[in-house]
């Protein structure tokens, strides 16, 4: 389905324009949170910008890519990817700004990388088109997206649980 065929239906229309024009704070502040710096030198800086990272996910990002998940192009393969990418986005920002407030720091730490690892599936998605374009992968344009549409979050995650074993082997929870 293509934009044009979609771009009369207000609440799509809605969720499009929320959807770009607020990433750009989602996509920097979520960054913020991974300096090791900050989080030391400026933990009320982290905080505030943790703070606006959940809420523009919670109440403007994440509900706005539900929503267009239900018209985004290649079928039903796509789209449940895109549904099932803005139901765990939702979850993983959810948890691990409950966990923040909680002070239960490693699975705030974790569930914030996935959070950011899902928030990056906007960049991998286009990094994979690109890529399938260069390379000259011979795949047919729908395939090629749906293709792209499960591989842009899922890998991102993959990696993040990676990382997120790694950093649990390097520094282990002391038990009392």
């Amino acid at each position: 389905m293509t934009k044009q065929r979609i771009y009369h239906i207000l609440h799509w229309r809605f969720s499009f324009y929320v959807h770009v024009f607020i990433s750009f704070i989602v996509m920097i502040t979520g960054l913020l949170q991974f300096s090791w710096y900050l989080i030391k030198k400026y933990p009320g800086l982290h905080r505030r910008s943790g703070t606006i990272y959940a809420g523009v996910v919670l109440f403007f990002s994440g509900p706005s890519g539900l929503v267009m998940a239900f018209y985004a192009n290649g079928g039903l393969p796509a789209r449940t990817s895109f549904v099932i990418l803005a139901l765990l986005w939702l979850y993983t920002t959810a948890m691990g700004w409950y966990y923040g407030r909680q002070h239960q720091w490693l699975p705030h730490g974790a569930m914030m990388l996935r959070s950011y690892a899902l928030t990056l599936s906007a960049v991998s998605l286009r990094l994979y088109a690109y890529l399938i374009d260069i390379l000259n992968i011979p795949l047919r344009p729908r395939a090629a997206y749906i293709l792209i549409a499960w591989l842009s979050w899922t890998l991102n995650l993959v990696i993040a649980e990676l990382i997120i074993r790694k950093l649990a082997k390097i520094y282990p929870v002391k038990k009392a």
